[in-house]
């Protein structure tokens, strides 16, 4: 079955084509290095991350390239702000960046470069635009022409004129044009810079993607450039003109943009106290939560962040996590490839449903409802008299496993207990000796001491005890 993705480009939904099947180029823009790593940018980094899952799960072979921005404004006016080194406060919050990856179970690309150590392929590109006569030398940089390239504008669907109202040119600007844009910056002497065929200075934020996505997936077309829906205008578009003004070829075949993220109906901003990191979520949740939340909502859709909200995750992870639990102790945890696959039935049914959903613009809200809904359905089957429960269930739990790795959702690891399993069957052997013995009392003390090592059992009415550990 095709693949069905909306093209931001053509605004509208193509089946995806790739250039050199079964490979698939992805570039996505990535973090911006001043601060710590907010629940934003959190979706962003998930969401593809799953985009990206999903493909090789497909049989796409993903070619993944996310940058990291080492070197801008923001992060020369943050240094300044705390009188640091920029260089120090880039190392420190790049080093904080991958901590929260890691925490949050997101891989790495398979490249993420950072803009500094490309300096050299951008002046290549900056020049090359200057000798094609689509850039100019100021005394304040170097700047693209933007009338220069006829198609400006057609990511974002704006004219010329639409794109001027409300800019004005700055007194101290001498660019050409209010809707010109930076190639490279001359730098002023308290600030980082290189040296240039234009004087010391530093890149502009927008060239830096356009030069090492084409560097990096080794290609002048991508297959995909990613991005939030924020970035379409000027950002995307400014990647856009200054690559097919050097190539002569479309950047990128299709465009994916995802919803913002407000909180409480309101724009994230420390100045309005709502100021979010990743950090603030996982000191109190699993990153499982926060996943399920995102998955929620389709990707191009906004997403509203609520506490309630989260608590709800919560308690839809938990339904999930307590049965995989269930059947991980009636049939053992093992690897999808170890089990033989029964046929379809009800459950391969399931399975086709969820890349049914997935194939269309990736719908993780649909998809999700469908494993939810196969829980719902294993619960019942727990408790019945079928004869063929066991048969059911066992390749349900693998199905759940295979699909929740797409996800990157992580159920049966260990989350706030250093017992191992082994150490609990033990206790729980114990106190079914006591119970057998009628000495309640020593049972129920058993099981409060597991009760407080984030260990929950449960008594079956068939006298038999299972356990969960405790989000």
């Amino acid at each position: 079955m095709p693949i069905y993705i909306y093209n931001s480009l053509t605004r509208k939904k193509e089946e995806l084509i790739p250039i050199n099947p079964p490979q698939v180029n992805i570039y996505t823009c990535g973090v911006t290095v001043y601060d710590e790593s907010h629940i934003g940018h959190a979706r962003s980094l998930y969401i593809f991350d799953v985009i990206r899952r999903y493909l090789e799960y497909r049989g796409y072979k993903v070619n993944f390239v996310r940058n990291i921005t080492d070197i801008d404004d923001k992060i020369i006016n943050r240094a300044q702000e705390l009188k640091t080194n920029w260089e120090a406060l880039v190392g420190k919050y790049i080093g904080r960046y991958y901590e929260d990856l890691e925490a949050l179970g997101i891989a790495k690309g398979d490249y993420e470069p950072r803009a500094t150590e490309n300096i050299l392929d951008m002046l290549k590109h900056i020049q090359g635009l200057i000798d094609k006569g689509c850039a100019y030398v100021t005394d304040s940089g170097v700047y693209f022409n933007v009338r220069r390239f006829k198609d400006y504008g057609k990511l974002s669907g704006q004219g010329i004129d639409q794109m001027l109202t409300g800019v004005r040119k700055e007194p101290d600007e001498t660019k050409e044009d209010p809707l010109d844009f930076a190639l490279w910056k001359i730098s002023k002497p308290d600030e980082p810079s290189w040296d240039s065929p234009w004087g010391k200075g530093r890149p502009g934020w927008h060239i830096e993607c356009s030069t090492m996505s084409m560097k990096y997936l080794k290609t002048q077309t991508l297959d995909i450039h990613a991005g939030g829906r924020d970035l379409i205008f000027p950002h995307h578009e400014n990647e856009i003109a200054q690559a097919e003004a050097l190539t002569g070829k479309p950047f990128a075949k299709y465009w994916i943009h995802h919803g913002l993220l407000t909180i409480n109906g309101q724009k994230m901003a420390k100045s309005l106290g709502n100021f979010i990191t990743i950090k603030d979520v996982l000191v109190k949740y699993p990153a499982d939560v926060l996943k399920i939340f995102y998955l929620q909502a389709h990707y191009s859709s906004p997403i509203d962040f609520t506490w309630e909200k989260i608590e709800d995750a919560k308690k839809a992870y938990e339904g999930i996590d307590i049965l995989m639990r269930k059947l991980d102790q009636l049939f053992g945890t093992r690897k999808v490839s170890e089990v033989i696959h029964l046929g379809t039935g009800a459950v391969g049914q399931f399975k086709e449903q969820f890349i049914k959903y997935m194939d269309d613009d990736f719908n993780t809200p649909r998809a999700l409802s469908v494993l939810f809904d196969r829980v719902k359905q294993c619960n019942v089957l727990l408790n019945s008299d079928d004869k063929n429960k066991n048969l059911i269930l066992n390749y349900a739990m693998d199905i759940i496993k295979e699909i929740a790795d797409v996800f990157g959702l992580t159920f049966l690891q260990n989350k706030s207990s250093e017992m191992s399993d082994d150490q609990i069957s033990w206790h729980i052997s114990v106190r079914q000796t006591f119970k057998k013995q009628k000495n309640f009392q020593e049972a129920d003390k058993i099981r409060r001491e597991l009760e407080e090592k984030g260990i929950i059992l449960e008594d079956t009415k068939d006298d038999k005890t299972t356990w969960r550990r405790k989000l």
